[in-house]
């Protein structure tokens, strides 16, 4: 069953909620075989600004990490269409077997939106390639 990821708010965005601080060392220090395998991502845009990003990988215990994922999805995808910034809504996560799925909703804004889940897309993609995480 789906199961909702509340409380993403910017600060951890940028840097602990994506694998932790200082464990991307870790990660790319790890065996191939220990590897997260990035599965893909689907884009399906809702309207000009709402957007839903569909990923999958494998070889991880933790939803946290495919929750990663859609936000560097979400970040990446914010600045191929000249904005600066994304505002998580909403992430659900299931686990089949030994793949992890989850579907983020975002709101993607040229101008800081309001609110408390805003990401700035640009410190969010550095983090991203920074911890070896794939972007659109």
């Amino acid at each position: 069953m789906p199961r909702s990821i509340h409380s993403l708010a910017f600060a951890a965005a940028a840097c602990g909620s994506l694998a932790g601080c200082g464990e991307g060392e870790a990660a790319r220090s790890a065996s191939p075989a220990d590897r997260p395998e990035y599965l893909g991502v689907d884009t399906r845009l809702l309207d000009d600004s709402a957007v839903s990003f569909l990923v999958r990988m494998r070889g991880t215990n933790d939803r946290r990490d495919v929750v990663a994922y859609a936000r560097c999805a979400a970040a990446q995808y914010a600045l191929i269409r000249g904005y600066s910034f994304a505002q998580h809504v909403r992430t659900t996560t299931t686990r089949r077997g030994n793949v992890w799925e989850a579907d983020g909703g975002f709101v993607i804004s040229p101008d800081l939106p309001m609110g408390l889940r805003n990401m700035d897309a640009e410190v969010i993609v550095d983090d991203c390639r920074e911890q070896g995480i794939p972007t659109v």
